[in-house]
């Protein structure tokens, strides 16, 4: 890791391409649903992406925790899998049967804003301000639009509501899983970010095989849809997220906040026809708004760096 982070035309390339693919996601999922049950769907992909990583920390020998005298305990590996990939895996693969990619893509925005509040009370030094109060706020205005007032009461959309829902979920369960990771004592993260791969499969495995069988024999669409979501969206951008950390600093890694679900949207709309309802086109803004409101005193450090 560089001692500064240093942000070079290489991080912006980094960061572009991190959003792009972390935004087509949502509609890679969509496509590989069409032949893939959901569970197996997190299952194969977590498993495929697991070996991929394994291969990688087998030639850097396994090793894990940096200092020999604080090393993480297997429950706390287990449920940061349990957060990181587990859980929301199931439930976004769930959910997106029942909601639009790119409403799933916008729901992933609102992880700053649950981070934000559970920072001020779980992390030291991490404090909320009168400015980042009022950028959460108009989040949570814009998650309340985003999942719908009248969801319930309306006839037959039962099930929409609760993909919404199961979406937003997702999106809390990331949050956990950063203040989580941030609790862990030092370790390797290409380690770190294999084991939460093998542990997710096995959190997934059992509820595949109880919900839906044996696994299926997907058409070419979308296996194809799988493999990309678990080479390029789950492995190597795990990678790349490293990578960028590393160099340019986490600060600058939470631009990718930003580029996700406008990517999700606009794939969605081009590729799958999804409509673009001016309700989540608000709650998007709303969202995006009050992220940048609570984080303006990063982004503002951060743009010093960058001129």
């Amino acid at each position: 890791m560089t001692p500064t982070p240093e942000i070079t035309r290489m991080s912006w390339l980094m960061i572009a391409v991190l959003g792009f693919t972390w935004g087509s996601t949502f509609l890679g999922i969509s496509i590989a649903l069409e032949g893939i049950p959901p569970f197996w769907l997190a299952t194969l992909r977590l498993a495929i992406a697991a070996v991929l990583l394994g291969v990688l920390w087998a030639r850097r020998g396994f090793r894990l925790a940096l200092d020999p005298d604080r090393k993480p305990t297997l429950i706390a590996l287990i449920w940061t899998a349990a957060v990181a990939c587990g859980v929301p895996f199931l439930l976004l693969n769930w959910g997106q049967q029942h909601v639009t990619s790119g409403f799933a893509g916008t729901s992933m925005a609102t992880v700053p804003l649950i981070v934000l509040p559970m920072a001020h009370f779980l992390v030291s030094g991490e404090r909320l301000t009168p400015r980042s109060v009022i950028g959460v706020g108009m989040g949570f205005l814009g998650v309340w639009i985003l999942l719908g007032q009248d969801a319930l009461t309306s006839s037959g959309n039962e099930l929409e509501f609760w993909g919404r829902l199961a979406c937003v979920c997702v999106a809390a369960c990331y949050a956990v899983n950063s203040i989580t990771i941030r609790r862990l004592p030092p370790v390797d993260t290409l380690g770190l970010t294999t084991l939460i791969m093998v542990f997710g499969a096995l959190i997934t495995l059992p509820v595949a095989l109880i919900a839906e069988g044996l696994p299926p024999m997907p058409g070419a669409r979308p296996t194809l849809a799988l493999l990309f979501i678990s080479v390029f969206s789950t492995a190597a951008m795990n990678i790349l997220r490293v990578a960028v950390i590393r160099s340019a600093g986490p600060t600058f890694m939470t631009l990718v906040n930003y580029q996700v679900p406008v990517w999700s949207v606009v794939l969605g709309s081009i590729v799958l026809n999804e409509p673009l309802p001016p309700g989540l086109l608000g709650a998007l803004a709303l969202i995006l708004a009050g992220v940048a409101l609570g984080q303006w005193g990063a982004l503002t450090r951060l743009w010093r760096k960058a001129t």
